[in-house]
């Protein structure tokens, strides 16, 4: 079933995370009717090759071209015909991001599909929504549109007072203009009278526009303050879940909209504040509220323009390169890294260009850090609307690169105190401009990021930014990690899930994480509430072992990745199993039952075990030695599966290997996998690689014992096949 399918099959609750996944950037109607072919093609590797992802943006149009074609439904046809155009407009001059956000649509995917196998969310997943409720957008955009109405109305009463001074005016003046003579008159008498009723109703409207006026800056300043604000925090929490791993980061086009709804309305009521300055140069008298309430009113309101725009000032795609899309906030030096900053105010024409600045680990003092870094290609650029889709202004660096500063006579600060991947470094970004006569000064900040010089220090890397993104919503507490505090194991193991299911597509069930809490903390160690430190997840070896639990960890993860991806997204490999559970599970299964874990030895292994009935009814379990990229770089793990062979005292047995557990026959499980026979039109025979193990003799000590369950091979027949067939032979069967 295609993953689309699985999609509409889910929970109302579920598919509503699904909804906020799609917007005009990636319309649903797409993932719809193209969605076979969708999930078909590559985009991860897309997102960082170029020319890869101009294909395939290219074959998406004319996917798109051909289903409007065949669309019965004119107005369906007409959508179609319009998100073409669209499509077209937003991604033609960079295909890289469309394949950035279907990649990203489709891991979030699998990410809803794997929550909803789960019997619950973590904790940190439930205080954290993925997005903005919808009763709070609700909530949110009616406050926005009741300031932005009043605002209006304003408009139109500031309009109706000077219509009404206009009028004074002219009376005014037209009196004063008449001969003195006529001023004694009843009918001039009566014109003062009149005069002195509009003067008061023109106070009168004075002060009720200045007080709804007063009441609408203290509307928005209470919205800006008790909503914005937070949920721009909340925004930001958001991203450094999505960061390692968690739920799809959403709202920020719902936090533009807010933000520039609020300026909006502030612009218009400075404008109001100084039309009605205007007007008191006009006519003015003793106790005008306009001269004594405005000042005040118009300082509020910078503050609060100020306050808005500056905040509005946001890193929307934190660094990364572009070789490692899933590994943000890691930067190896001389190799290209990507970041954006985004303005969530859409502000009224400048006359200038708004250029960004980025500076690397500005206003650190001098051997705060082992290591210095520069910025080696240009790190100025200029904002430009055109380069934002939804019409905001943004900015896209992507050829930024480090270089680390050479040092005399080899001295660097503080050397020592902590590791390359424990040090935290900042990219900050720069921009000055001036608004409605405001001068405006943006300063923002990445997330911490790791610098590292090797590749092989990308491990320990990933595990600084998952410890200090899981812990703290500091946005640069750089010494972090002089004093890690410590995670809880419910905290810890729902981000060790969440690697699953973002580099692999299938998150990790409570049996599988109960495994691993006993193997880092100990047997019955593991409830919720246990601490864990930084020091023994990421930097104490394993008892017995020379690797750390997260680098045993991540092997796993790289081995998933690279060679078992669909076979672990089936849900065919138990993996994560003790061995003691592992035999309990097996025993007094049919002979020939066998299930798949990880190497508990090994970096990145995967073994199998199998249980045979002996005649005394007892259980007898054999395991393999793990197979490891090594080994599965040249055979496909399926095929080792189907082809595996033992060889006991000379003669090979018949695939030992018979229902994957609990009683899945074999074939069923794996036959789609395996790799298609080869073409028989060529005269040679075909020759196959085939996996042999080689049982220890009758006088050895066995480490397990396993009796074959067929008639072994005639050694005329072994042979012949040995002739023909080429053996992977291995080591003895194993035990850990």
């Amino acid at each position: 079933m295609s993953q689309w399918k699985q999609i509409q099959q889910l929970e109302v609750g579920l598919l509503e995370h699904v909804d906020y996944l799609y917007n005009d950037n990636f319309p649903m109607d797409v993932r719809q009717g193209l969605a076979d072919w969708i999930e078909g093609q590559d985009w991860e590797t897309a997102e960082r090759n170029e020319s890869m992802a101009a294909m395939l943006f290219t074959n998406l149009l004319g996917q798109l071209e051909r289903s409007c074609a065949q669309e019965p439904n004119f107005l369906q046809r007409h959508n179609l015909k319009i998100i073409h155009q669209q499509l077209q407009m937003k991604y033609n001059t960079n295909p890289g991001l469309i394949a950035r956000v279907i990649s990203n649509c489709l891991r979030e995917e699998r990410r809803i599909l794997s929550s909803a196998c789960m019997q619950q969310q973590g904790p940190l997943e439930n205080s954290m929504p993925n997005s903005v409720t919808l009763e709070k957008q609700k909530n949110m955009d009616n406050r926005v549109a009741i300031i932005r109405s009043s605002v209006q109305l304003m408009d139109q009463a500031v309009k109706y007072i000077e219509d009404m001074q206009d009028e004074f005016d002219l009376r005014y003046k037209t009196l004063q203009s008449r001969d003195p003579a006529e001023k004694t008159t009843e009918r001039m008498k009566e014109e003062v009278i009149r005069l002195q009723e509009m003067l008061n109703r023109l106070d009168f409207k004075r002060k009720e526009i200045l007080s709804k006026m007063g009441d609408v800056i203290k509307e928005v300043d209470s919205l800006v303050t008790c909503d914005l604000h937070p949920e721009l925090l909340e925004w930001r929490r958001r991203q450094q879940v999505s960061i390692i791993g968690g739920p799809l980061l959403t709202g920020l086009d719902l936090l533009q909209n807010w933000f520039t709804g609020t300026a909006h309305s502030l612009f218009q009521i400075k404008r109001q504040l100084d039309k009605l300055g205007e007007l008191v140069v006009k006519v003015t008298y003793e106790g005008d509220p306009i001269p004594l309430q405005t000042p005040h009113m118009a300082e509020t309101v910078r503050c609060l323009v100020y306050l808005v725009i500056k905040s509005s000032f946001v890193v929307e795609v934190q660094p990364c390169m572009p070789t490692h899309p899933q590994r943000s906030l890691i930067i190896k030096t001389g190799v290209q890294f990507t970041t954006k900053v985004r303005l969530l105010v859409k502000l009224p024409e400048v006359d200038y260009q708004l250029k960004v600045k980025t500076t690397f680990d500005k206003d650190l003092p001098p051997g705060r850090l082992n290591r210095q870094f520069f910025i080696l290609t240009n790190s100025t650029k200029a904002m430009d609307v055109e380069d934002s889709a939804n019409g905001c202004l943004s900015v896209e660096f992507r050829h930024l690169q480090l270089k680390e500063k050479k040092y005399i006579n080899g001295a660097k600060g503080n050397e020592g105190l902590l590791s390359v991947t424990e040090e935290l470094h900042s990219l900050s970004f720069e921009a000055h401009f001036m608004v409605l006569g405001l001068a405006i000064d943006l300063e923002t900040t990445s997330l911490p990021l790791v610098v590292i010089s090797n590749v092989s220090q990308l491990p320990a890397g990933w595990a600084s930014v998952m410890w200090y993104n899981l812990l703290t919503d500091e946005p640069r507490n750089l010494g972090y990690f002089g004093n890690p505090p410590r995670a809880s194991w419910s905290q810890l193991s729902e981000v060790l899930s969440w690697q699953f299911s973002s580099f692999a597509g299938r998150g990790l069930n409570p049996d599988q994480l109960l495994m691993l809490g006993e193997k880092l903390l100990g047997p019955g160690n593991s409830s919720g509430d246990i601490q864990v430190s930084w020091s023994k997840f990421s930097k104490e070896n394993i008892p017995g072992k020379a690797f750390s639990f997260w680098i045993w960890l991540e092997s796993i993860l790289e081995l998933i990745r690279k060679h078992l991806l669909p076979v672990w997204n089936d849900n065919y490999i138990m993996g994560f199993v003790s061995k003691e559970k592992e035999r309990a599970l097996l025993k007094g299964k049919e002979g020939g039952t066998f299930l798949l874990r990880f190497s508990e030895s090994h970096l990145g292994g995967i073994t199998f075990t199998w249980v045979e009935q002996a005649d005394n009814g007892e259980s007898n379990f054999t395991s393999v030695e793990p197979y490891t990229k090594s080994r599965l770089i040249a055979l496909p793990f399926a095929d080792i599966l189907r082809n595996y062979k033992v060889i006991s005292e000379g003669l090979v047995t018949d695939n030992p290997l018979k229902f994957l557990y609990p009683n899945i026959p074999k074939d069923e499980a794996f036959s789609r996998y395996y790799n298609s026979p080869q073409s028989k039109v060529h005269p040679y025979l075909s020759a196959n690689l085939i996996p042999i193990s080689e049982l220890p003799s009758n006088g050895s000590v066995p480490l397990t014992h396993c009796s074959s369950p067929e008639p072994p091979m005639s050694p005329g027949v072994f042979q012949m096949l040995h002739q023909q067939l080429c053996f992977d032979t291995m080591s003895p069967p194993y035990s850990e």
